[in-house]
């Protein structure tokens, strides 16, 4: 019989942040971006759940385009890394892919001729990781113009460095540039609202907003768990209790003797570890559940387990399932005592975990 650790999936909660981040978006329309495997909650399995309500999905590669169609799910998915070689425009064309083109050498993969798929532009606002400068967008256009694929051009994407920090100004920065830039062609459309930017008062998304993190629940906003913006969790995960055991005043516990017992204190151990996903730097502290009482970690994260002080939950038994984020423990949390981010988390979670439906 395989051991009970699990990540539990509420679709439902799926659906909720969707439609919330459809309140935030204002009039512009909601992608859902569904990229490394839906956020380590199984893309097929995310994509099938909000395939009624979704009118596009967005993905970084051609592959993962691939595994939408392969769960039977026929709306546009966005590429935001473009195509990766001169063959996939053609699998674009026919599969309703859309690529976000942003450097010379797409272009000139577009430029050796056959079918052009609906496109995009990215334009290079200030993040500077991909993208043209927005000196640079009249001779882009001029050149697809002599190519006639102007026609198939849908709009442009620009990607903000800072939506996350309340302090910074470089999005209002930002987006004065991509208003700029594209202000010579005003009847394509424009993308910009990564799941920060929904939550940024008086931010324009234009037509297109493309959530991410918020649909699975985790926070955007630096110094904001999801639930305080109105965010469900979608992963609960979850992993039995093996054993518990009396540790006495002066014992530690674990790899590097890292925690010492200050009294005599009932532990426990718990089948998950970093060979699950689970961070090895989440210390001391670091809060888990049991049957939604809250306790802390102790000592180190081992590979396959990990330690729990079990002082609060004094009822605690071998086989009860302990929660290390969820409803009751925040992913956002875990992740700020791990020194990270819930993206890294929910994408880190390995495939020794089931994944679980409901």
């Amino acid at each position: 019989m395989p051991r009970s650790t699990v990540a539990r999936i509420d679709l439902d909660a799926l659906r909720a942040n969707y439609r919330k981040a459809c309140e935030l978006a204002g009039g512009a329309e909601v992608m859902a971006v569904v990229k490394a495997d839906g956020y380590g909650h199984g893309i097929a399995r995310i994509a099938s759940a909000l395939a009624n309500i979704v009118p596009k999905y967005a993905v970084a590669c051609i592959e993962e385009a691939w595994a939408i169609r392969a769960a039977g799910q026929a709306q546009p998915v966005v590429l935001l890394q473009g195509v990766h070689a001169a063959g996939d425009l053609a699998d674009c064309v026919q599969n309703n892919f859309e690529p976000v083109l942003h450097g010379e050498h797409q272009l000139a993969w577009m430029e050796q001729g056959g079918a052009v798929p609906a496109f995009w532009l990215k334009v290079n606002t200030g993040m500077n990781r991909l993208g043209f400068r927005a000196e640079d967008l009249p001779a882009v256009m001029a050149k697809l113009e002599k190519m006639g694929a102007t026609s198939r051009l849908l709009g442009f994407v620009s990607h903000f460095a800072c939506a996350d920090d309340a302090g910074s100004t470089m999005t209002l920065a930002q987006t004065a540039n991509f208003e700029a830039a594209t202000s010579p062609w005003p009847s394509m459309m424009k993308s910009v609202g990564n799941s920060a930017a929904h939550f940024i008062p008086g931010q324009p998304l234009f037509d297109w907003s493309r959530p991410g993190i918020m649909l699975y629940g985790g926070s955007p906003i630096v110094g904001k768990t999801g639930p305080e913006l109105g965010l469900e969790p979608v992963m609960t995960l979850e992993a039995p209790l093996i054993t518990t055991r009396v540790v006495k005043a002066g014992e530690s516990v674990g790899y590097g003797a890292a925690w010492v017992a200050e009294r005599d204190t009932r532990m426990g151990m718990v089948a998950v570890g970093y060979g699950d996903g689970y961070p090895r730097h989440a210390g001391t502290d670091t809060p888990a559940a049991i049957a939604g009482c809250r306790i802390r970690l102790i000592g180190r994260v081992s590979m396959d387990m990990l330690a729990v002080d079990l002082s609060n939950a004094p009822e605690a038994m071998v086989g009860d399932p302990v929660e290390l984020w969820g409803r009751t423990v925040g992913i956002d949390e875990v992740a700020s005592c791990a020194g990270t981010i819930s993206y890294e988390l929910l994408t880190g979670l390995t495939s020794r975990v089931p994944r679980i439906s409901r």
